[in-house]
């Protein structure tokens, strides 16, 4: 173990011991029940102000740093020991200033009762050795070792039993919000979120954007300040095609992401499977002090012997998931993909069982917005639909996918970042009720937006590159999205200048003068179809999707 890891146990000791000094003894009981009698800290001095705080605590004496240590110093005198390990009376006043907030003492204490673990499995097995080499039969030691590794050091469980706590004693404490915006929080820590929507609308580059703000310390809330591991559990994108590329983008500290994959004992990488899968998730998380995971797709990641459509199951895997970041207090994010269903209430939107909705304490909804007040601030809305554990009027927010390229060691990726642009009034809900309703404004626009595009292609040839037909149709006041919009009602095409060119927009001089003077354009068909998204090849044979300005979003 690495001198920062040492550091980083004993500064986690320091922490549980103070809270034990701070906080109200009934608070503490899950606490002390997972620490072994003392022994799961490491410096002998924490061993002995753990054992007398808890003394004082059966004495119904207050464990306050006074108190402690008068009782470690009558018991250094009594046992003639040397005095209190070095311990200083500021040391454990100290202890109890570093105590970011209660929220936060189970994560201190996992990771302490995780390091005893390791600790006592590590002097088994060098005891062991030990044995083996002195002549001990080798099966003894081997069921010694096993009934080691199997307890990990904690008394046995007789069983189930109540516990009854009166509210009158339990101390009330506000929630710890991992993401606040202008002072109101979005996102609890220690609870279970989900981001929702269709293909493309961005809800991945928030799983993206979030770890980035995570690994700096830039995100606002409980984490800002203090950068901090991040977990991510992808099951569809690749990691160096697709979301290295993406962390660059916006900014992560890569050194703070971490791959989540699950292996068998062959080495052989298999799926994330919920529940199955929950111990290791949560001793990652404990282990390396990760304040956000996110698994992307949810629902990709329950058991195959789970049906997502019945609430009952899916509750098999969701409601334990809650529980980790509640004992942890991590974040953990799920993104969710829309059903095709034309509604407009995002809860019943997302693909699967109720309890995708239900088990989380904070839901967003994202979708792209056409119309044109949304176009300047990035066409794309985020609403909050449910904030089980705030607001739940809180205003949706704008935001754009801009197009960022990478240098790689084999040459230029393009990918999307998101960038949040300000705050709506307009919900999802409203996004996706305009859309679904005809607009007989917008299709006289589009008509003009049509007209104009075969105006300026004829004027050039027939063809122009995308990017030339952005900035002239905004210089003649009309939006990209609108140009997209009339592309197809235009007759026009995207295809390749030439074998190895750039992608062009193109249309048929000759079919253009046609329409113009009342005749019309045959329906498109085949390959000619495609005009929202482009395959671009790569050199190394891998593609990516590509719309006609830019990266799509997933």
């Amino acid at each position: 173990m690495s001198t920062a890891d040492e550091d980083e146990i004993v500064h986690a000791e320091r922490v549980v011991l103070g809270a034990l000094m701070y906080a109200d003894p009934t608070t503490m009981v899950d606490a002390i029940a997972r620490l072994d009698q003392g022994a799961d800290f490491r410096l002998p001095s924490h061993r002995v102000i753990y054992r007398v705080i808890v003394e004082l605590w059966a004495a119904d004496v207050p464990p306050d740093p006074s108190a402690v240590w008068a009782e470690v110093g009558r018991r250094a005198a009594a046992d003639r020991a040397t005095p209190h390990h070095g311990l200083q009376s500021t040391d454990l006043t100290d202890m109890v200033a570093v105590v970011p907030n209660l929220a936060m003492v189970p994560y201190y204490v996992a990771k302490v009762a995780a390091a005893g673990d390791r600790r006592r499995t590590a002097e088994a097995l060098a005891l062991a050795a030990e044995r083996i080499g002195k002549g001990a039969d080798v099966d003894q030691v081997a069921g010694d070792v096993v009934k080691v590794l199997a307890s990990r050091g904690r008394p046995a469980r007789s069983g189930r039993r109540a516990r009854v706590t009166w509210a009158d004693t339990i101390d009330p404490e506000p929630v710890v919000w991992a993401w606040t915006d202008e002072g109101e929080g979005r996102i609890p820590a220690g609870a279970l979120s989900l981001a929702a929507g269709r293909e493309g609308t961005g809800k991945s580059s928030f799983g993206l954007w979030i770890t980035a703000q995570v690994s700096r310390g830039l995100l606002p809330g409980s984490f800002y300040g203090t950068p901090r591991p991040a977990l991510y559990a992808a099951v569809e994108d690749s990691w160096k095609h697709t979301l290295v590329p993406r962390l660059i983008a916006a900014g992560a500290d890569r050194s703070k992401v971490a791959r989540f994959d699950v292996v068998q004992d062959d080495d052989a990488e298999v799926a994330l499977s919920l529940p199955v899968d929950n111990d290791l998730l949560e001793e990652t998380i404990t282990d390396l002090g990760a304040a956000l995971v996110v698994i992307d797709p949810l629902m990709s990641a329950l058991d195959a012997t789970l049906d997502s459509h019945r609430t009952r199951e899916v509750r098999r895997a969701l409601d334990p998931l809650a529980g980790i970041a509640d004992r942890t207090g991590a974040v953990i994010l799920g993104i969710a993909h829309f059903n095709k269903s034309s509604g407009t209430d995002v809860a019943q939107l997302i693909t699967g069982s109720g309890a995708f909705k239900d088990v989380p304490r904070a839901v967003f909804g994202f979708a792209r917005d056409d119309s044109e007040d949304a176009s300047a601030a990035g066409g794309r809305v985020m609403t909050q639909v449910k904030n089980s554990l705030g607001r739940d009027d809180l205003p949706s927010l704008t935001y754009g996918i801009a197009s960022a390229v990478v240098e790689t060691g084999r040459g230029t990726s393009h990918v999307g970042r998101l960038h949040f642009t300000g705050r709506t009034d307009r919900t999802v809900a409203d996004v996706l009720s305009s859309s679904s309703a005809p607009d007989p404004d917008a299709e006289a626009d589009r008509a003009e937006a049509a007209d104009w595009l075969r105006d300026y292609l004829t004027g050039h040839g027939g063809e122009a590159s995308p990017r030339d037909i952005e900035k002239a149709g905004r210089a003649d006041g009309f939006s990209t999205d609108q140009l997209k919009r009339a592309k197809r009602k235009a007759g026009v095409r995207s295809e390749k200048s030439s074998m190895a060119g750039p992608w062009v927009w193109r249309i048929d001089v000759t079919d253009s003068n046609r329409q113009r003077s009342g005749g019309s354009i045959p329906e498109e068909r085949g390959d000619e179809a495609r005009t929202e998204g482009s395959t671009c090849a790569a050199s190394n044979g891998d593609h990516a999707e590509w719309s006609v300005f830019g990266p799509v979003a997933s």
